[in-house]
């Protein structure tokens, strides 16, 4: 395998993926990855990824819907709830990826290691940008339930942060299918 730059690979810059990663999709292509063909295991990772999608689309909206001159109670009663699930659901998919299947997929496909390691370093990224959306939804929750003056500034500081953490995840949803999705149909995972 060439060696790219870390930099290069490191989840805030790439723009995909390293071909040494991608061998396994150029077996099965995206295009030829369908919910009728897939395995159970791999369809369910779809869906898990679009539901990370659309959930991050929905907290976008909510903000953006703010911005644009909305309430910031209307904001805080839907965005709270919303942050507070996609955090959990987040976090716990996460968990038992680098706690269950990433090992599990280094020993099926050894050649594979140098993609499940950097998806497993990409965990540490989004972890630390899930930390800082609990803190700043922590504090925009506490202003807004005591009237703070600095309400709006809160709501400001938890969009910015929903923005700077939207492209990574995506990003790592994306590379994460590439090499995840064929290696499940093509290899399979013990049950």
């Amino acid at each position: 395998m060439s060696d790219p730059s870390p930099d290069a690979l490191a989840l805030a810059t790439r723009h995909g993926l390293p071909v040494e990663m991608l061998y396994l999709r150029e077996d099965y292509p995206r295009d030829r990855w369908s919910e009728a063909g897939l395995d159970q295991t791999a369809a369910f990772w779809l869906q898990m990824h679009g539901s990370f999608r659309g959930h991050q689309a929905h907290m976008d909206g909510l903000v953006s819907q703010w911005r644009a001159g909305g309430d910031i109670r209307a904001l805080h009663r839907q965005l709270i709830p919303a942050l507070q699930s996609f955090l959990q659901h987040l976090d716990g998919h996460h968990r038992i990826e680098s706690g269950q299947y990433f090992p599990m997929m280094r020993k099926i496909e050894p050649r594979i290691e140098h993609g499940i390691d950097l998806l497993d370093r990409d965990h540490d990224v989004i972890h630390a940008q899930l930390e800082t959306l609990f803190q700043s939804g922590l504090a925009f929750h506490q202003a807004v339930s005591s009237n703070a003056l600095d309400a709006a500034d809160r709501a400001a500081r938890l969009g910015d942060a929903l923005d700077a953490g939207a492209p990574l995840l995506l990003r790592h949803l994306e590379d994460e299918e590439d090499i995840v999705i064929p290696l499940i149909h093509l290899r399979g995972l013990p049950h």
